[in-house]
């Protein structure tokens, strides 16, 4: 007994048949039409007949419980199945497959690519590890995609252009094919930007395991702490919304303060922006950065934070001018209420600053203080030598003679940075909006930090200039599709953690047992948020059993 398709145009009908033997011939006897195919799939009757057969099938029943056959295979269809769709969405797959119409390769790049950003996405780590962990995955068309292949994806997306389009390009590096992909993607997804005047800038840095390419790879300041090793500098751009723009790779002696302006004179030739507003953290800050900000034929407006200790002019005349707050959030009557803050505008000479105040801030600041010197109190009388390696009790100490004391002119004056903030800026945006748009940066800054998390995929063991470039670019890549994800949950009501989504993604998985030369496809129930992540995403989950020749 078995099931065939009966063809009567326009429609196809799933029969149930058995072979009966008479004459010495074979005679297949029609024992019930179950339906047309379209409907049953579109109703998912059939899924249900199967579960419903399965009952008296011992090896079907086993498979539904989710017990391992030791025929079977086992893999992950999740990321495969929601990050294709992604990387439809967000226009990578088309962009990519519309510059590689010139090119011959022999082998499909943009299935090297895409296997490339799913393993960055779901196991960070070497490139050599993505051809075997692909393994543990059903991802479409990657079958045949080898470690060589991959090498030579990535060194095709940073690959530089030829010298007549290298307009744009910074002291610093080439443009590569990777500035075109992210044009491409920007044009594309335009509407995504509502207005690109504000963007956020931040940088990283990535220390390599050998020589670091050709020239990319030279010794800088580590901010992770391994001056021994040669390094480069990686930039982030983000417009207001979060939204990824591109991604900026330099030598590794290349400091934050030297890059800056390259890169705001570079995006408006890329991006045809005329006018761009800087909101950067307290390490971009300068005096000789502001000055060339502000010099023409630049013009830049800013908006930067100061660091309040180390400026004096902050220290002790902006923070110490007179005069009232005013209210921009009162105070919360709700916990889902933005957080209070007021602000006051001090201008000396032609320099304006926004002293900004958050009073919720303040009491938690000086409650964390004073615990801090509670607990310093009790460990002087136990004795002072171990409290030498502790930053935070350190800033309160002072020495005199062979002992540590309290020093309470240092706690005192520490209590005058409770809750507050300085902003500088050459805007004429009134002292609110300055505020509220600073503090979109800190909203902003969580998806660097993820962005880090991402493009800090070590080791790095490249040894071209190109494939290092595209080693990162693959972890750029990787963030657009998250924020499509992103935006899409979102549009959806959901909000889930990163390793919530992994999870549920990575326990949907298909069990494939061949049989008497067929193969039969079992899925598993879905997790956690799988569910609601494929519903937001819109990918329909593939049937619970089905049945290939």
């Amino acid at each position: 007994m078995f099931t065939r398709i009966k063809k009567a145009l326009p429609y196809e009908y799933l029969q149930v048949v058995e072979n009966q033997w008479r004459d010495g011939k074979s005679h297949q006897r029609v024992l019930w039409t179950i339906g047309r195919v379209d409907r049953l799939k579109e109703k998912g009757t059939i899924d249900k007949l199967l579960r419903s057969l399965a009952k008296y099938s011992e090896r079907a029943l086993l498979l539904l419980a989710g017990v391992s056959d030791p025929n079977a295979e086992v893999v992950k269809i999740g990321p495969g199945l929601i990050f294709e769709r992604l990387w439809e969405r967000s226009g990578i797959k088309e962009v990519i497959k519309g510059l590689l119409q010139d090119h011959k390769f022999g082998f499909d790049v943009e299935r090297a690519i895409f296997l490339t950003v799913l393993h960055r996405l779901f196991s960070p780590g070497s490139d050599r590890r993505a051809e075997s962990w692909r393994k543990g995955y059903r991802i479409k068309g990657v079958e045949k995609i080898q470690l060589h292949h991959l090498y030579r994806a990535m060194a095709w997306l940073g690959s530089p252009l030829g010298d007549e389009e290298q307009y744009g390009r910074t002291p610093f590096t080439s443009r590569c094919l990777k500035d075109v992909i992210e044009e491409r993607l920007f044009v594309r997804n335009l509407d995504l930007f509502s207005e690109l005047t504000l963007v956020f800038f931040d940088t990283t840095s990535l220390y390599f395991e050998g020589e670091g390419g050709e020239t990319i790879g030279q010794h800088g300041h580590s901010k992770d702490h391994r001056p021994d090793l040669k390094q480069m500098v990686v930039g982030v751009i983000l417009d207001g919304e979060g939204n990824p723009i591109c991604c900026e790779l330099w030598p590794g002696n290349t400091t934050d303060v030297r890059t800056l302006l390259p890169v705001v004179d570079r995006l408006k030739k890329r991006f045809h922006i005329t006018q761009v507003c800087i909101v950067s953290d307290r390490g971009m800050i300068s005096k000789k950065t502001i000055e060339e900000l502000e010099k023409p034929p630049q013009d830049i407006s800013y908006i930067l934070g100061v660091r309040m200790h180390k400026q004096k002019e902050v220290s002790q005349e902006v923070l110490s001018r007179a005069g009232a707050y005013r209210v921009v959030h009162p105070e919360r009557t709700h916990c889902k209420d933005p957080s209070p803050l007021k602000v006051k505008e001090v201008q000396v000479e032609k320099r304006r600053y926004i002293l900004c105040y958050n009073p919720e801030q303040a009491r938690k600041d000086a409650q964390d203080r004073e615990a801090i010197v509670e607990s310093l109190r009790d460990k002087l009388k136990q004795g002072d030598k171990s409290l030498v390696g502790n930053k935070g009790y350190r800033r309160y100490l002072n020495s005199k003679g062979p002992h540590f004391i309290i020093d309470e002119k240092k706690v005192k004056e520490d209590a005058r940075y409770d809750g507050k903030w300085v902003l500088r800026t050459n805007t004429d945006l009134p002292a609110e909006k300055v505020a509220l748009q600073y503090k979109q940066l800190w909203t902003v800054e969580k998806i660097f930090r993820d962005t880090k998390s991402l493009l800090q995929t070590r080791p790095i063991f490249h040894k071209c200039d190109e494939t290092i470039r595209g080693h990162v670019f693959c972890s750029f890549l990787a963030l657009v599709v998250r924020k499509e994800l992103d935006r899409l949950l979102q549009k959806a009501g959901h909000k889930f953690e990163w390793q919530e989504i992994k999870d549920g993604l990575k326990n949907l998985q298909e069990t494939r047992i061949k049989e008497d030369g067929k193969e039969l496809f079992v899925r598993s129930q879905s997790r956690g948020c799988c569910g609601k992540v494929f519903q937001a995403v819109g990918v329909a989950f593939p049937p619970t059993l089905r049945l290939e020749p």
